[in-house]
């Protein structure tokens, strides 16, 4: 239980055999952990924090994980099969779609991340129905820990026998690349659509296994893409992305979901509650649009058509990344940032009595408040800002604005002490913009109104 926050997370330790190795090997295990850091998709299991532990004899590596309520994938499926229900194809869908977006994300990073040990135990659904892939640190640190150096069953998952069916023929060859996730992805689309592919009394699902669970999918559509992932060529298997847009999963976005992402990527520039304190200022009965017809009576939408609980909870699943806005993505490559954080010895020794720029922010601001202030005689305007971060932080800042000073000004100062990320500079800057034109504007207005009522 995170004190702190209030929620349940998870605790992951990997223990090494020697406290030497992990001394040796720390620049490269904090430089694999800060880039993982900066891992943000909502379909993929995040990372809150880690930390070294060599005190009292220990060498492990301990890091904070997201908690996911409803378990894995392949819990989900037995239950499912338990139960003699099948898998809606809606869900189904919808689930791949979400799997693909978090790879597609991965292997777009730069350096490309490939997962490695993609399978139904490492797929985690959250309560709303929500899938995120785990364990995305477990290819990287295999990469880095040399064989032996752990206590851990980390290196025996690729051997488990009931899930070698998952791992493409090339994997471990030295020359996989993102081919072995999208095979392990075909598998798990394949799992997803039959509920379990039978191994037949063996211990290891066989490749006949496999080709029958794909020729008993019914619809053409996907039983055509399942097949294409688990192509024997690496070379021949698509992408994450070309499968976004495959024709068994391929469609175009209402007007309804793209407008839910426009608002969700703008929340800074609301409120909260916006939709509630919108809907209750409109007459349910005006018209919201309306549809003409030459032969017949037109069409009236008005606003009582649309619920409001409803319209929340749709936002709400926008933003937790149910609907992922894929067929419009842009294909270029996410920076994964190459800092190194500094430890807690370095952080005391590097104190000075002068004030030092702290280390730049990362996190996201979701939302944007502020109220100004100004003296009588205007020379003077108080700024009170509130931020509220993506981890759910609120910040209060104020400082005091002299008509010289800019948006821009501000701006810099907010990211060089670290209150905002760079990348929010821009959305910060338009803000306060607006916010001080606004101002300005009502106080031109209030001394219009005063001058004329002197003259009265």
């Amino acid at each position: 239980m995170d004190t702190e926050e209030g929620v349940e997370v998870v605790w992951n330790e990997v223990l090494f055999s020697d406290r030497k190795v992990l001394k040796a090997l720390e620049d490269k295990i904090k430089e694999m952990f800060e880039n993982l850091m900066q891992v943000e998709h909502p379909n993929i299991v995040k990372f809150h924090k880690y930390w070294l532990d060599t005190k009292d004899n220990r060498a492990r590596v301990v890091f904070i994980t997201e908690y996911m309520s409803s378990g894995s994938l392949k819990q989900f499926l037995k239950k499912t099969k338990k139960n003699h229900k099948t898998m809606n194809v809606k869900a189904w869908k919808r689930w791949c779609t979400q799997i693909l977006s978090a790879l597609s994300y991965l292997h777009s990073c730069e350096p490309p991340i490939i997962h490695g040990n993609l399978t139904c135990d490492t797929i985690f659904i959250q309560h709303n129905g929500l899938l995120k892939i785990g364990s995305v640190w477990h290819r990287l640190f295999v990469n880095v820990v040399p064989e032996g150096s752990v206590h851990s069953h980390m290196r025996h998952q690729r051997d488990e026998k009931r899930n070698l069916h998952f791992f493409s023929p090339e994997y471990g060859s030295g020359e996989d690349d993102y081919a072995i996730d999208i095979f392990s992805f075909g598998i798990c689309a394949l799992e997803m659509a039959v509920l379990e592919i039978q191994a037949n009394g063996d211990a290891v699902v066989s490749k006949e296994a496999i080709t029958n669970a794909g020729q008993s999918l019914e619809d053409p559509l996907m039983r055509e893409f399942t097949q294409s992932c688990v192509r024997h060529e690496a070379s021949e298997r698509p992408t994450a992305h070309d499968l976004l847009f495959h024709r068994v999963l391929f469609e175009v976005h209402s007007l309804k979901l793209l407008a839910a992402h426009c608002l969700i990527n703008n929340q800074y520039l609301l409120s909260e509650n916006c939709v509630e304190e919108k809907t209750k200022s409109i007459d349910p009965n005006s018209v919201m649009a309306e549809i003409s017809h030459e032969a017949r009576p037109g069409v009236q939408l008005k606003y009582s058509h649309v619920s409001s609980l409803e319209l929340d909870k749709f936002l709400e699943d926008v933003k937790n990344g149910i609907y992922p806005l894929m067929n419009f993505a842009s294909t270029k490559p996410h920076p994964v940032p190459r800092a190194l954080s500094m430890s807690q010895e370095q952080v005391e020794t590097s104190k000075t009595p002068t004030p030092e720029p702290q280390e730049t922010e990362s996190r996201k601001v979701v939302q944007m408040h502020c109220n100004l202030e100004s003296n009588e005689e205007g020379t003077k305007t108080h700024l009170s800002l509130f931020l509220k971060m993506e981890d759910k932080l609120h910040r209060q800042l104020s400082c005091d604005i002299l008509p010289s000073d800019s948006s821009r000004d501000l701006v810099t100062e907010l990211v060089h002490y670290a209150f905002i990320s760079e990348e929010d500079g821009e959305r910060m800057l338009v803000f306060l913009e607006d916010a001080l034109s606004r101002h300005r504007r009502a106080l031109m207005a209030t001394a219009m109104t005063a001058t004329v009522s002197q003259g009265r």
